[in-house]
């Protein structure tokens, strides 16, 4: 093990000390984040939530104008309550070749390499500028990332091209499926369950609506995207919830269900059909017994997809960096989407495995964060040509 993995890991075990789940603030990370680059040399810049309780950090290291390469990663982490813990996760602990923590795979692991990376990124004359952009809320629906591409636009910065570092095996990934997030909620009339004629059950019409979803996923998996796993647009209803006793007819019900959408399916059509069924169908008969009756949907997050560029600017770079020869295709989200729809030619790489990710006991393994340091020195190499 080198030097720069050594430095990469001192890092990862700061960045796994701070709890940045998603429902609390970052910016003791930020922070910590900040006056290390400050030391560095390298200004940085917080993009601030609405809220103030959050922020984006971004950051611009050498090389003048357009054309440059933007390095990734969301600094929030999903929750550990109820998980079955060995360690302490918000305590890097090392066993063997595998360092234990919440986000040392998802994706605090990055960070922690490209942070490693910054004074040699410094220290050189780069052709292109290399840009930090480390978000807030990624993994509640990728709500902070929009901060970094306005500030792209304000600051008059026009990247060329996003590397995404959330966990892939250092594998380079040029596809994702999009997720759309949906709250339903159905109003009825609650009454005593002795005269369920005079209420209007909401439970009842939301099974129906339930069903309905599920008939449209049955659909989407007769079209098949076999880069995928699974290889189909998956259509899914993750909770409901109505009623508040045995003897009472439920006056509400809440669904929050989703849609996955491969590239190419870009998924309006499941939403119209899902609201001309509440339109056509549910509606009128619910208000039959009570005028007031309403459902109503929410779109709580719509992350696009990230749609492959068969020799893209980013595809043939990140593929020689990596050492690949080969790209593939992944059904979890991530920001590279959003940084693609901004202009950004983007594919997603990094260390650690996604199947550990948001689980107890996640860890990504010292072979990966070498592995990724390795890359980091290519893409210096590269840029100092």
């Amino acid at each position: 093990m080198n030097s720069q993995t050594d430095n990469a890991i001192e890092i990862l075990e700061r960045l796994v000390g701070f709890d940045t789940t998603s429902r609390d603030s970052n910016l003791p990370l930020i922070d910590w984040t900040r006056d290390y680059l400050d030391g560095l040399g390298i200004e940085s810049r917080k993009v601030m939530s609405e809220d103030g309780r959050k922020a984006n950090l971004v950051a611009t290291i050498g090389g003048e104008g357009d054309g440059g390469i933007v390095l990734s990663g969301h600094t929030d982490v999903v929750p550990v309550d109820g998980q079955d813990w060995h360690t302490d996760p918000f305590r890097l602990t090392r066993k063997g070749d595998r360092l234990y923590g919440r986000g040392a795979s998802d994706m605090k692991g990055f960070i922690a390499c490209a942070l490693a990376a910054a004074p040699r990124l410094k220290e050189n004359r780069l052709s292109r500028p290399v840009h930090f952009a480390f978000s807030h809320d990624e993994e509640v629906g990728c709500l902070g990332v929009g901060g970094i591409i306005d500030h792209f636009a304000t600051a008059g910065l026009r990247p060329a091209m996003c590397l995404v570092g959330e966990p892939t095996m250092m594998r380079v990934v040029n596809a994702q499926k999009g997720c759309t997030v949906f709250h339903t909620t159905l109003k009825g009339r609650e009454v005593h369950s002795s005269q369920i004629d005079r209420g209007v059950n909401t439970v009842y019409y939301g099974a129906e609506l339930v069903s309905f979803i599920a008939g449209l996923a049955e659909e989407r998996m007769q079209r098949p995207a076999p880069a995928f796993d699974p290889p189909y647009t998956t259509v899914h209803v993750g909770l409901m919830h109505g009623g508040t006793a045995v003897n009472i007819v439920p006056n509400h019900c809440e669904i929050r269900w989703e849609y996955r959408a491969v590239p190419g399916d870009d998924g309006a059509d499941i939403r119209k059909r899902v609201q001309a069924f509440i339109e056509e169908n549910l509606l009128p008969r619910m208000r039959k017994g009570f005028p007031e009756a309403s459902v109503e949907t929410i779109v709580k997050a719509d992350v696009p997809g990230l749609a492959p560029e068969p020799d893209g600017a980013a595809e043939t770079l990140f593929k020689r960096l990596a050492v690949r020869n080969d790209t593939e295709a992944v059904s979890y989200g991530t920001e590279g989407g959003i940084f693609q729809e901004a202009g950004m030619s983007t594919v997603i790489c990094g260390p650690g495995d996604i199947g550990v990710a948001h689980q107890p006991n996640e860890f990504v393994d010292v072979d990966q964060i070498s592995r990724c340091m390795d890359l980091m020195d290519r893409l210096i190499a590269h840029l100092a040509d």
